[in-house]
């Protein structure tokens, strides 16, 4: 009876099995149903996949648990039966191989962040990932491959999970874009450092897009490793024919490269999404005829990342930077980009906001329909008013992390050297209901990414040249319902290299002195104004935003102010906006006033009337 470790200790070239999910897909299985539970209400069917797989010549059998740890799970109130689920599917797989193909338990990435990226810590994703393991294990694998990760600070903790568990053979594969690279920036090469220095005993490859792209990150991979390798490519990148995704690579065309892949070192082959029992056929077909060849240079084994160089001092990255280390005052204005590409009366109404006394402007990014990207319009912003500091506000919402670093390379050379990292609202009701809006990366995580820029190192801890000079800001939500655990994602903010905060709109003084007090930080705290313009927008905040809080006197003041006319309302925001200023001086590192809509105007005269203490200190 074949197990894991005897397949790799004979020195021979093996056949792992291809794509689970595509052939249960093919079976009518959609794409909305949880793929993991189908362990306990279709085993039939999971095991005549296994089944297929088995009869092609596969001699190692992955279990039906790419997405079954509790964090996945939790999507479809599953996560209770982790240990099930996992256990049933290892018993599902041993029943079909029935002593002729090993059994390896499948375990794919979280689908989450973890530190320093994300809000979950390494000690969590390891006791998630255990829960799986330990359910594999008692349903009897032989021991485990680590597929599809991008993270290598995940899947060492993967590693770790099962190595706390078993002294099983564990295979770890990372997959890679075009590059060659994960999507973290991490190469080939730390990945295969990384996974020997985890304990793994084969490193490999999977998913990514498609044999040609794979095989030359596994030759780079050879060179950096002495582990056995492994292979397991899509069947190239799907196409979309009549509303379904198909995968068009030939079993043929697979085959070929299974041959190259076992010439490059490869120990293991096999496929991953697309590919069938004709795929594993073919392949094994090349197997069948074939040896590996080892690796034919080791290379020394530096640390996991280089190290990065001290970053500037903040006075010395940016006006505002300077402006926070005097502890001077910041007087800013939020401005939003045009609905068009024209940003000349963007930089007008810029102009007489700083003539009125403000030393920055925010572009606020706004989501409410078709705009200047905020990129572009405060680049515009800086570039006609070299004299006015520009705060770029980034939002993490349905953004990949390589798109949000591509941002920061782009705001750096661009002489943009503030940016306000922020979450972002979800976006509201629209024509397509079944839409899911993602956070990749939060501020959290996108903090600590924006910190290693500023030592010169990208998210996997390379190079990347002249470090940046970025001054981080973060938001603070003095009047969350949850506030532990907003204090909680504060702290983690400060932690991870925010400069200072920006807080949601003030009209509780008080409610801020206290949030700032609890959460025992010192970084400089810029309050918001909301410059209100009607007793309707009033309303609007106290009962729809619930990130603000607005007293009831507020929205009266303001119901009464309106009862006589649209300009007494106005004039009763500038009014509460004058007064909250006040009741600020000293307390805060300076104000940022949020005027309503085609409010600029206003706030260029509520500037003015505020001059006389806006030009001192914070204190």
């Amino acid at each position: 009876m074949p197990d894991v470790r005897s397949l790799l200790g004979d020195g021979r070239v093996h056949l792992v099995d291809g794509a689970m999910g595509t052939m249960l897909y093919e079976q009518g299985i959609f794409v909305n149903v949880c793929y993991d539970e189908l362990n306990a209400t279709r085993p039939e069917l999971v095991e005549e996949v296994h089944r297929q797989y088995l009869w092609a010549g596969a001699e190692i059998l992955e279990t039906n648990t790419f997405g079954a740890n509790p964090v996945k799970l939790s999507a479809y109130r599953l996560e209770e039966r982790t240990e099930e689920l996992n256990r049933r599917a290892a018993e599902i797989a041993l029943r079909a191989a029935g002593g002729r193909a090993a059994v390896a338990g499948a375990v794919g990435p979280l689908g989450i962040r973890v530190e320093p990226l994300g809000p979950t810590s390494l000690r969590e994703a390891r006791a998630c990932f255990g829960r799986q393991v330990d359910g594999l294990l008692e349903g009897g694998v032989q021991g485990f491959v680590l597929e599809t990760f991008s993270d290598l600070a995940e899947l060492e903790q993967a590693l770790l999970a099962v190595k706390e568990r078993s002294n099983l053979p564990v295979v770890a594969q990372v997959t890679v874009g075009e590059d060659g690279s994960t999507e973290f920036g991490a190469t080939v090469e730390q990945a295969a450092r990384a996974i020997e220095r985890g304990g793994a005993d084969v490193a490999g490859l999977n998913c990514s897009v498609g044999p040609a792209v794979l095989l030359e990150a596994l030759e780079r991979m050879a060179s950096a490793t002495s582990l056995p390798l492994s292979a397991q490519p899509n069947a190239g990148l799907p196409r979309t024919v009549q509303e379904r995704k198909i995968y068009l690579t030939r079993p043929a065309y697979m085959a070929r490269y299974a041959r190259r892949f076992i010439s490059a070192g490869a120990r293991l082959v096999g496929g991953c999404c697309g590919t069938t029992p004709e795929h594993t056929r073919r392949i094994g077909e090349q197997v069948a005829q074939l040896q590996p060849r080892r690796p034919i240079a080791v290379v020394d084994r530096p640390g996991q990342a280089h190290s990065g160089v001290p970053p500037a001092p903040l006075a010395e990255r940016s006006r505002l930077g300077s402006t926070l280390a005097r502890r001077l005052t910041v007087v800013s204005v939020r401005v939003v980009p045009p609905r068009g590409w024209d940003t000349a009366a963007l930089v007008e109404e810029c102009r007489a906001l700083a003539e009125a006394g403000a030393t920055m402007v925010c572009v606020h990014e706004d989501r409410g329909g078709p705009r200047l990207g905020g990129l572009a319009a405060a680049a515009a912003i800086q570039r006609a008013l070299p004299e006015l500091e520009v705060l770029l506000e980034y939002r993490c919402r349905d953004r990949k992390l390589s798109a949000m670093v591509s941002d920061l390379f782009s705001a750096a050379a661009t002489d943009l050297g503030n940016v306000l990292l922020v979450t972002g609202d979800p976006p509201g009701p629209g024509p397509y209901p079944d839409y899911s809006s993602t956070v990749e990366v939060d501020p959290i995580g996108l903090a600590n990414v924006v910190a290693g820029l500023n030592a010169g190192l990208d998210p996997s801890g390379n190079r990347i040249g002249a470090a940046a000079a970025f001054v981080v800001g973060v938001s603070a939500n003095q009047s969350a319902r949850d506030m532990e655990r907003e204090l909680g994602r504060y702290r983690w903010k400060v932690e991870a290299g925010a400069d200072f905060a920006l807080s949601r709109p003030v009209f509780d003084v008080g409610q801020l002195e206290r949030f700032a007090e609890a959460s025992g930080t010192r970084i400089p705290l810029v309050a918001e104004i909301a410059l209100l313009g009607s007793a309707r927008q009033a309303e609007f905040l106290r009962n729809e935003v619930p990130t603000v809080h607005l007293p009831g006197w507020v929205a009266e003041r303001m119901r009464r102010a309106e009862a006589k006319g649209a300009r007494h309302a106005a004039a009763e925001g500038a009014a509460i906006a004058r007064e909250t200023a006040e009741a600020l001086r000293g307390r805060v590192a300076g104000i940022q006033i949020a005027p309503s809509p085609g409010g600029a105007e206003a706030a260029a005269e509520l500037l003015q009337e505020l001059g006389r203490w806006l030009a001192r200190g914070s204190g």
